[in-house]
């Protein structure tokens, strides 16, 4: 049997495959990222497809994810649809896409306009001294009454030019040629030193000539959605790049209970590592030919992310995180070769893993709090990362508690009738005024959908307009946005017309419902820190709100709902990518790295899904904002002075 053409369109991309094939494999395969929340189990119905030639075996999971309508259409979800034996036209609606944009700016944003504004920079990170340095040393030749070995005398040059570290000790395989090269370059040499170890750097390499000129670090966040990569010259600390993609594991799920769940099956964790890997091969390969290097000219590496994201990495078992006790295999990582890994890079270059607190908070949050500062100051900050997860640091220079809160995929328009990620053509911006609707897309292109800053902006435009009440309920059901299907209210965001899809955008009841847990979720989380610790809203200095989420929020809003707590704008602040500024600190300078690691030795990690108040906090936070009005000083009046409106103009109209 030969093989089958399958063209996705609309891009006209052809590949071939073989009967069997799932198609969402086969669009992964031809450079097609297609939504796929629960990793290809069929309970998400995001991979959604319309097949206009050809034939596919289906699976019966299709049918209760799609209306007779749209099966008559040719509708299907991909990771149900196998190959059969016919060529295959396949189209790809843009609601389907995975093209996120992704946040890779690691500055402070200002609070009011948190998709624009500049705002201050971290700053440059403090080149103490960089995981990893090389050394030109000229050795004087060896004589009858100078006969030390050539690996000591290539140590003793090494002591005079570091003269704190009086033991360094090389890696066998600098031995491997040593003698020749030594000779031949007549006794000049570049000696690359790691200092991860600050009682015995490691020299791992020795060249000929003086190459310390050429001695780049790389900085990672691997995130679970998106990976991002700064190319960074470790001599002057200078940013030569950034790039940054959808991670490749997303095929195999899109949050990290998935692909756990995957990595323990019969297929293993291989493919989630060679998936990770690359896609980071491929941001260093742009890197490198974007700023004229050579691969071999990168010595180091600091990769930040999650636990699970740090032992998928690694290729380290992540079984055992998923289940209670949720033990991870290690939570402090000993420095890795990076071809260990298959990492492109120098073939000795190492690679580090910021340290984690526990199986749900992980590397990315330890960066990120060394990256705002808190650990640094005494004052009482917050530092939040909203995502599948919500991931909470209190604290302040003397102590630092933290927990996660399993929110659910409703930030990234999961569980949503409408919602998509933040790509292009999302709808990122809601207002509304009676029944008029302003709204704003990401690119500026036709609307698919709502992404999660869109939801919350939604939502509480909803409320402030009466049109649904605090327990997220429809109130004013004779507005002309609002109408009733399968007897579940929704508001029309944008009608059929404007939409790219031909259909319209609305925001329906039980998806404020969903949207309503996930933010009680991560506010309850804050609540039980903040309560364990004999503490209120008021106590917090500063809130930093982290990761590309938190760049599209509007504060006002989210505060609104209840997602943030009730505390002066201006003490809140958007920090961007924290989780790879904070990498770049470690990179320059090892005293950041053994910060950080005394930052996680020094974080206490509260496990909430046994916390006596946990559940308590839920529920009182399933209310908009929350069911203690006391806790939302400002939301409260705001409320009272548009009912008080409200009411006065039914008054003047009777």
């Amino acid at each position: 049997m030969g093989k089958i053409t399958v063209t996705f369109q609309p891009e006209s991309t052809r590949t071939e495959a073989n009967s069997g094939d799932k198609l969402i494999d086969v669009a992964s395969y031809a450079g097609i990222d297609i939504s796929n929340l629960c990793g290809g189990q069929g309970v998400c119905g995001r991979c959604r497809v319309q097949i206009k030639r050809g034939r596919l075996n289906l699976t019966g999971k299709v049918i209760g994810k799609l209306s007779r309508k749209e099966i008559q259409q040719g509708f299907t979800l991909a990771c149900q649809a196998e190959l059969a034996e016919d060529d295959v036209e396949v189209r790809i609606p843009p609601e389907s896409r995975s093209d996120i944009q992704i946040q890779i700016s690691d500055y402070i944003v200002a609070f009011d306009e948190p998709t624009h504004a500049p705002g201050p920079d971290y700053g440059p990170a403090p080149i103490v001294r960089p995981l990893c340095e090389k050394y030109y040393l000229e050795l004087p030749p060896p004589t009858i009454n100078d006969s030390l070995s050539d690996l000591d005398r290539v140590y003793r040059a090494l002591r005079k030019k570091t003269p704190e570290f009086p033991y360094i000790q090389g890696h066998f395989s600098c031995l491997w040629g040593l003698a020749a090269l030594l000779r031949s370059n007549q006794w000049k040499i570049t000696a690359t030193v790691h200092f991860r170890d600050a009682d015995c750097p490691m020299i791992r390499d020795i060249e000929g000539g003086n190459t310390t000129s050429r001695n780049m670090g790389v900085a990672i966040d691997v995130g679970t959605t998106t990976i991002a990569a700064q190319l960074v010259d470790l001599r002057s600390g200078a940013i030569l790049g950034v790039q940054a993609s959808h991670n490749s594991q997303a095929r195999y799920g899109e949050d990290v209970i998935s692909r756990m769940i995957f990595a323990c099956g019969q297929t293993g964790l291989g493919p989630l590592t060679e998936a990770v890997t690359f896609t980071i091969n491929a941001l260093i390969d742009s890197l490198v030919r974007k700023s004229n290097i050579s691969q071999n000219d990168i010595t180091c590496l600091v990769a930040a992310g999650n636990t699970v994201m740090s032992h998928l990495l690694l290729g380290l078992e992540p079984c055992n995180i998923r289940t209670a006790p949720y033990i991870p295999s290690a939570t402090r990582f000993p420095q890795f070769q990076a071809a260990e890994v298959g990492i492109n890079a120098h073939p000795k270059a190492i690679l580090h893993c910021m340290p984690c607190v526990s199986s749900y908070v992980g590397g990315d949050i330890t960066a990120g709090v060394y990256a705002c500062g808190m650990y640094d100051h005494h004052e009482i900050s917050a530092l939040i990362d909203v995502g599948t997860n919500g991931e909470i640091v209190i604290g302040n220079n003397e102590w630092l508690v933290c927990s996660s809160s399993s929110a659910g995929p409703a930030f990234e328009g999961g569980g949503i009738k409408c919602g998509v990620k933040a790509i292009l053509g999302a709808i990122e911006k809601i207002a509304v005024d009676g029944d008029r609707v302003h709204y704003e897309t990401i690119g500026k292109q036709k609307p698919i959908g709502v992404c999660g800053s869109a939801i919350i902006d939604g939502i509480a435009e909803l409320l402030s307009s009466g049109i649904i009440d605090q327990s997220g309920r429809f109130t004013l059901l004779d507005n002309p946005r609002v109408r009733l299907v399968d007897e579940v209210p929704e508001f029309i965001v944008a009608q059929a017309e404007e939409t790219a899809t031909g259909e319209p955008i609305v925001i329906t009841e039980d998806d404020i419902s969903n949207l309503i847990k996930s933010k009680g979720a991560v506010l309850a989380a804050v609540r039980v820190l903040l309560k364990t610790l004999d503490m209120d809203f008021a106590d917090l200095e500063k809130v930093y709100v982290a990761g590309g989420f938190g760049a599209h929020l509007n504060i006002e809003k989210a505060i609104f709902i209840g997602l943030l707590p009730d505390v002066p704008k201006e003490r809140i602040r958007f920090i961007g990518n924290s989780s790879l500024a904070g990498a770049r600190f470690a990179l320059l300078s090892t005293h950041v790295f053994h910060r950080a690691e005394e930052i996680a030795n020094r974080m206490t990690y509260i496990e909430l899904s046994v916390h006596p108040e946990f559940m308590n906090e839920f529920i009182a936070a399933l209310f908009l904002p929350h069911t203690d009005a006391e806790l939302f000083p400002t939301v409260t009046e705001s409320l009272r002075l548009k009912q008080f409106g409200f009411k006065a103009a039914r008054m003047h109209v009777d």
